[in-house]
């Protein structure tokens, strides 16, 4: 019997096409997965690979599999010596060009995802579901399609309101066509952002007066007292009427991240639309 049958086979080499349209080369199919995004983290855990994980971002905090891995910092900090000790085969991220060039000259390949809608989610989970060589990702998106199709099933009663709804202080907003924009739809509300302004909007304070919604969802970035306090914000619909939902941190995680848990995002907003006026 010859020595090459006896050799153990060599792994094959493996490419993928990520969300920013790069064909991205690792030597196998990967094994050891760094992720800096908790989408991408939740993602790949509701995808069935938590397991080929070795490392995550400072903000990465679901599911409660991943409670012991090293904390690398983010993508805009990124804890770098500490990811190349890992020695991971692929680095999942945002688009970061400084941070992708300094892995790039270690060898470390990386994935970029960049889910800002609903198409973009589904997305991210068939490159995800090329990168693990497997085809999960469709089945998971229609399980989500039909938790939010019974979640919006039961607002149909309530009037559409005008909605804002804010990310931060800046004030830095959700459009229509972000996928939190597309759940507030879904759920029979009018976002005051209007679509030619994008994704996500950097708006000023006098256009939020202008708008005068009638709910103000904010994250756990600001205060109901800050949002009351701005220059004519008390005379907007929603400030006089205490049609403010604020969202603690577990609610923003949930809100904020394009990932497997929007249903429960869905039913977080569905509640914030429920409010009577006082």
């Amino acid at each position: 019997m010859s020595w090459a049958l006896l050799a153990a086979p060599a792994a094959q080499a493996h490419a993928v096409r990520d969300q920013q349209g790069r064909t991205v080369e690792m030597a196998r199919v990967p094994q050891r997965i760094v992720s800096l995004l908790p989408s991408a983290t939740e993602s790949l855990c509701a995808l069935g690979a938590c397991s080929r994980l070795v490392g995550v971002d400072a903000f990465s905090n679901h599911p409660p599999e991943i409670a012991a891995l090293p904390r690398l910092g983010s993508v805009s900090a990124p804890h770098f010596e500490a990811i190349v000790r890992l020695k991971p085969d692929v680095v999942l991220m945002s688009h970061s060009p400084p941070l992708m060039a300094r892995l790039a000259q270690f060898g470390i390949a990386v994935v970029v995802l960049d889910a800002q809608d609903l198409a973009g989610i589904r997305a991210q989970w068939q490159v995800l579901d090329s990168l693990l060589q497997q085809q999960r990702g469709d089945d998971l998106f229609a399980r989500l399609q039909a938790e939010l199709g019974r979640i919006a099933a039961g607002m149909r009663q309530l009037p559409a309101r005008r909605v804002y709804f804010e990310i931060d202080a800046t004030p830095y907003a959700a459009g229509p066509a972000s996928f939190i924009g597309e759940l507030l739809a879904a759920l029979g509300a009018s976002n005051i952002v209007a679509p030619a302004q994008g994704a996500f909007a950097r708006l000023t304070p006098e256009y939020v007066v202008r708008q005068n919604p009638q709910l103000i969802i904010h994250t756990a970035e600001t205060s109901a007292r800050d949002l009351a306090q701005r220059p004519g914000w008390a005379a907007t619909d929603a400030v006089r009427e205490g049609m403010i939902c604020s969202l603690g941190r577990a609610d923003t995680d949930l809100v904020s991240r394009p990932g497997p848990r929007l249903a429960e995002a869905a039913a977080v907003l569905a509640r914030c639309l429920q409010l009577a006026p006082r």
